[in-house]
């Protein structure tokens, strides 16, 4: 049998061999590999949209915003943040580090985009530093399955898409070119963009300047690179000493009774929500009580709007711009009053004193075990820290107790988001109160209410020392100062919680309580009057400046870093002098 050419090249198979192959699939093609530049352009398109959300709403609020110049406005404005996003990931888009950069740089957006939107906050090097000191309790309390959800809406499908998009490999050349056109391109576009619309820009900006906080992930970007190089601005390795001079003044020369001060460092304060500072409702009524005994300025301002931003500023000689411009690390108020030979103890019920007392110590009350006082894990209502109080002082060096003794009490207080856990069952006076961390959930009302009950609480707890206070006037003369270190913003414009830069930041979380009071005996002391100091701190302003010389003045500690124009209880001890020398030729007379 003759066999054609045809025949002779096909395979000789079987029909049982054959039918399988007659119906199996071509194999698929590979997906295309995407170019690098793509992926950078389609992140940075995702990012400055979905991701921006917070930006675009406040964008959308600005006057004018309906109009076609409006709308020219904001179409220049996403170009702007879409070129910056660009920029920054191109400086990232190399073989090995696009995709974990892209990664990142979304769920740092995605992240931010959700606490902008359920707080009303910003982000700033202030709010990172934060973040990097947010104990587990705190982080706890910020975490909830609506932020889980948020963040996967957010972040979930650009990771996806880049998870199963492959990316074409360039050159080494190559990529350093296209890396170095497609910065070179964002920068044109930024330009371009700004000079199109520069006379609302340079307006908007200088006008709303929540905004440049509010660009995402551009904002958290360079915060981090804030933190990252401050070591770089400042020497956090040389620690300048303050005070070594520092000595008792002459009201300690044959002292019957040393002093026994209680500073109550109070966290998250509205001076507005205490009944004692003309609330509507009554927050404080323990205090209130002791109205003419109290001293409550009406008009006192914080350093900052966040505990790591407020309290090294308010134990710091350098005040509030002195503070923040500093090129080094200075010892504080408590190294001076140690210094002087007084006795020093700091209890914390919160996460630490900031760097404020490294140098003595601290004894942490949060995670006693108290039934009835730590109901939640690892948290403590601030009356734990009354527990066993004589016996810590009694602990202290007995030479420096001699002298004098002063009692720091950081508190927690009103610590956000869940007010609910700052106080007892039986201190709830305001219902329904808001019990959930999402506070955007709750009616506002009812985060309100928690809230106040949170102040009763703090009301519960300064009553309770100064009823300690009271037991020790045999061997003591005795005082008590309560300062919060910022405010809180409780929904107010659809603003929670605090730590807003200060220039932008609403009263309510700089506006704080500053209550003092004073036993008969160290009002004696200082030669100030509790009336006089009602009288002059009514109104007259005072902030966290005021802080560290008022304590120095109180306690009689002399050195070179006390200025008495900073003390607040210079006005009435001069007025009680001037006082005393009127009376003196009348007292004479009568003798004689």
């Amino acid at each position: 049998m003759r066999l054609t050419f045809l025949q002779l090249s096909r395979p000789l198979l079987s029909p049982s061999s054959s039918a399988p192959h007659a119906t199996r699939p071509l194999p698929s093609a590979p997906p295309r590999a995407l170019h690098p530049a793509w992926a950078v352009l389609l992140v940075s398109l995702w990012l400055a949209t979905v991701c921006n959300v917070p930006l675009w709403r406040e964008v959308a609020a600005l006057p004018g915003q309906g109009s076609l110049r409006g709308w020219g406005f904001a179409l220049a404005f996403g170009a702007i943040v879409t070129a910056g996003n660009a920029g920054l990931l191109a400086l990232l888009a190399w073989r090995w580090t696009l995709k974990p950069a892209a990664a990142l740089l979304v769920l740092m957006a995605a992240f931010g985009a959700y606490f902008m939107l359920a707080y009303g906050i910003a982000i700033d090097a202030s709010m990172l530093t934060n973040v990097v000191q947010t104990d587990v309790h705190e982080a706890g309390d910020l975490l909830s399955l609506r932020t889980l959800l948020t963040v996967a809406a957010l972040a979930g499908p650009p990771l996806v898409w880049l998870a199963r998009t492959p990316l074409r490999r360039l050159a080494p050349l190559r990529q350093v070119a296209h890396n170095g056109l497609l910065v070179l391109g964002s920068i044109v576009v930024i330009v371009a963009s700004v000079l199109l619309v520069f006379q609302d820009f340079s307006s908007t900006m200088r006008n709303h300047t929540k905004l440049r906080y509010l660009i995402n992930p551009l904002n958290s970007v360079y915060a981090l690179g804030n933190v990252a190089t401050k070591p770089l601005r400042m020497d956090n390795h040389t620690l300048i000493p303050v005070g070594r001079d520092a000595h008792l003044g002459a009201s300690y020369a044959g002292q019957a009774k040393p002093p026994l001060l209680v500073l109550v460092l109070g966290e998250t304060g509205r001076s507005g929500s205490f009944g004692i500072n003309g609330y509507a409702r009554d927050t404080t009524p323990l205090l209130s009580a002791r109205g003419k005994e109290l001293v409550s300025a009406g008009n006192a301002w914080s350093c900052g709007t966040s505990t790591a931003a407020s309290v090294p500023c308010m134990f710091s000689h350098l005040g509030k711009s002195g503070y923040e411009g500093r090129s080094a690390n200075f010892e504080s108020l408590v190294d001076v009053l140690h210094h002087a030979g007084l006795a020093v103890l700091w209890l914390d019920n919160q996460s630490g004193c900031k760097g404020v007392c490294d140098r003595l110590g601290d004894t942490n009350t949060a995670n006693l075990k108290d039934p009835e006082l730590c109901a939640h894990k690892g948290e403590c209502l601030d009356r734990i820290m009354l527990n066993d109080l004589d016996a810590r002082i009694a602990s202290l060096p007995a030479e420096q107790r001699q002298r004098g003794t002063v009692v720091v009490m950081h508190q927690l207080g009103s610590h956000g988001p869940a007010y609910f856990k700052r106080s007892a069952p039986d201190a709830k006076k305001f219902v329904p109160e808001c019990a959930s961390t999402a506070l955007q959930e709750c009616d506002r009302q009812q985060v309100v209410n928690a809230y106040d009950n949170s102040v009763v609480e703090t009301d519960r707890f300064l009553d309770g020392v100064l009823q300690w206070l009271g037991r020790q006037d045999a061997t003591a003369q005795t005082a008590m100062v309560y300062v919060a270190d910022h405010g809180e913003s409780l929904g107010e414009n659809n603003i929670y919680l605090h730590g807003l830069p200060y220039s932008i930041a609403p009263d309510v979380q700089k506006h704080v309580p500053w209550i003092t009071w004073l036993s008969p005996a160290m009002q004696a002391r200082i030669g100030a009057s509790t009336a006089c100091l009602q009288r002059d701190l009514r109104e007259r302003r005072i902030t966290h400046d005021h802080y560290f010389h008022s304590v120095l003045g109180l306690m009689d500690v002399q050195t070179g870093a006390y200025q008495p124009e900073q003390d607040m209880f210079t006005p009435c001890r001069d007025a009680g002098a001037a006082q005393a020398k009127a009376d003196a030729p009348v007292a004479a007379q009568r003798k004689s």
